[in-house]
């Protein structure tokens, strides 16, 4: 065993780095009810973080320990760190940056916590491994809506044979309320999973109780406790479709300055959430980052939201009617697609798509054979499927009618929408089509075809990514949602909108709208396996586990190939 210098420095009594036990140490009663997790590991380091509850009303910083060890019963302690403490500045969370070559490459570790002699639970952690490289196997997760449905994917995670670490891209928590036609709370009154706080959450005392909710699932802690997660925010840990200056679900004249709410949301997030803090001097913001995995892959962490985003386009706000040859109005589709090819409209500021572009190409250059995206929204073209080309007038209208009243009139602007070729998803990539070629042109130029990664859809997605000349610039993965709706389950009624998407569209080659899961991607020297798994239901359990389909690229002279089912 070892102790770190700022332990032993405790020990004899240093100024700064006393240890947390001073006058106003709170020594009484503790407990972790929120779990334990690990994340961005490194070749000698991983970020390790835990929740201290004290008892009500009781004052006072709590002494934290961490132990790091070869070994689940803690035999064989490699790293001991008595310096931490837990307090209210934090909302008594701890989180701490184990950086030390007593951590080997390509090791997993088995980590815990203690506090006024209460024991956290245990966690596992693998750091990154360096050199040769024969595999990796990574969970790629996204939007858990905590009334949506049980978090029985992250159950499944849990009990994975082997995965090196956890990919979240985004919508960790959601900001909705409980009221009766709330986000999810058709699922969320039956499975009696009530959000915490019961109204939206605006305040930073709002975000960090959403926050502990959530980290009280016991599925979440599970796969938490099973290996480190990667994580980038998507919109709704703010609000929804954030941009960088508001949100749609952000009304200031009722919930005030937005930079305040999402100062708010930031501060929560990097308490709760086991992510590196921001650089001394960096923004809150720029936490693209990227990890390598030996020789090979890099994994680059992008942010998609807070930075450089400008406002969706809202076909209810941006779209005009000009009169038909019968007098009738009939969409301006002209006027609104110029709009959306706007040069000004991005989602990516200059200087991270700049150091993205550096990142692929010295991944490339260091012989790296696999660069992956880890990326928010779906970056595909994907148009409405033209329902009205696909089934006779009478059968349309029956479709309609048969909708819940409240997204009956929102479908029926879609079908007409989607008959003149309107993109399916304006807070996605699509919304943004000369900023996607910029992004294109940045892949080119490092010489990269990258895997992408997606979430934000709650749907599955295999994709084949063109520029606008129709070459290929990268393979897309969309992973579904852990327990969020989406436009399929909104639509119900056994509705084929996968397929329709699918057969719409030349660059989706899978889409499926209904099944909830993760994707478990295994890269090796040559291959990329997508493994996109679905648990077999969100409202119960026991539930099954299934690959609902398996889909693979490879990588030969000419670049990536197209995605093939296996």
């Amino acid at each position: 065993m070892k102790l770190d210098r700022r332990s032993l420095l405790g020990l004899i009594g240093a100024g700064a780095a006393t240890p947390a036990v001073a006058k106003s140490a709170n020594t009484g009663k503790v407990a972790f009810l929120h779990g334990v997790a690990s994340g961005d590991p490194g070749l000698h380091s991983a970020v390790f973080w835990t929740r201290v509850t004290p008892a009500a009303g009781a004052g006072g910083d709590v002494a934290v320990t961490l132990e790091v060890a070869h070994d689940d019963a803690f035999r064989d302690v490699v790293r001991r760190v008595s310096s931490l403490k837990a307090g209210a500045e934090r909302d008594f969370t701890v989180k701490h940056e184990l950086d030390d070559a007593a951590l080997r490459p390509n090791t997993e570790y088995f980590y815990r916590f203690t506090a006024n002699g209460v024991t956290s639970p245990v966690g596992r952690v693998r750091t990154l491994p360096q050199g040769q490289t024969p595999d990796v196997v990574l969970a790629v997760v996204s939007c858990q809506l905590y009334p949506g449905g049980l978090f029985n994917a992250y159950d499944a995670v849990s009990k994975l044979e082997r995965v090196d670490a956890v990919v979240h891209l985004g919508d960790y928590i959601y900001e909705y309320g409980a009221a009766a036609g709330d986000y999810g709370m058709d699922h969320g009154t039956r499975l009696n999973r009530i959000p915490e706080p019961p109204h939206e959450i605006v305040t930073l005392a709002d975000y960090r109780a959403r926050h502990a909710q959530y980290k009280t699932d016991p599925d979440l802690q599970a796969a938490h406790a099973r290996a480190p997660f990667i994580c980038v925010w998507d919109d709704h840990e703010v609000a929804n479709d954030t941009w960088n200056t508001g949100a749609q679900n952000h009304q200031p004249e009722s919930e005030g300055d937005f930079s305040v709410r999402k100062a708010a949301a930031l501060r929560a997030y990097y308490e709760w959430m086991p992510i590196r803090e921001a650089r001394p001097g960096a923004l809150k913001q720029a936490i693209q980052r990227t990890f390598h995995f030996g020789d090979l892959a890099s994994l680059i962490m992008v942010e998609t939201r807070l930075q450089g985003r400008t406002e969706q386009l809202d076909y209810a706000r941006d779209l005009t009617f000009t009169p038909g040859p019968d007098g009738k109005p009939v969409p301006d589709v002209e006027t609104f697609m110029a709009k959306r090819a706007d040069p000004s409209r991005d989602l990516m500021d200059d200087a991270q798509r700049g150091w993205l572009q550096g990142e692929l190409r010295a991944s490339r250059e260091a012989g790296r054979p696999w660069q992956v995206l880890g990326n928010q929204v779906v970056m595909a073209r994907v148009a409405g499927p033209n329902v009205t080309d696909m089934m006779p007038p009478e059968a349309v209208q029956g479709f309609l009618d048969s909708l819940p009243e409240s997204v009956r009139a929102e479908v029926a602007l879609s079908v007409e929408l989607f008959r003149l070729g309107m993109p399916f998803n304006l807070d996605a990539w699509d919304g943004y089509p000369t900023a996607r070629e910029r992004l294109y042109r940045a892949f080119k130029a490092a010489n990269v075809q990258p895997i992408v990664l997606a979430g934000d859809s709650h749907a599955f997605w295999v994709n084949d990514l063109k520029d606008d000349a129709g070459e290929r610039r990268a393979v897309e993965f969309g992973t579904s949602s852990i327990s969020s709706p989406s436009p399929g389950d909104a639509i119900g009624g056994g509705f084929p909108l996968g397929q329709l998407l699918t057969a719409t569209n030349p660059e989706v080659v899978f889409c499926d709208q209904s099944a909830k899961g993760f994707i478990l991607l295994t890269l090796d020297r040559t291959t990329a396996r997508a493994e996109l798994t679905a648990v077999s239901t969100i409202l119960a359990k026991p539930y099954q586990t299934r690959v609902l389909k398996s889909w693979q690229v490879t990588r030969d002279i000419a670049g990536l190939t197209a995605p093939v089912e296996v």
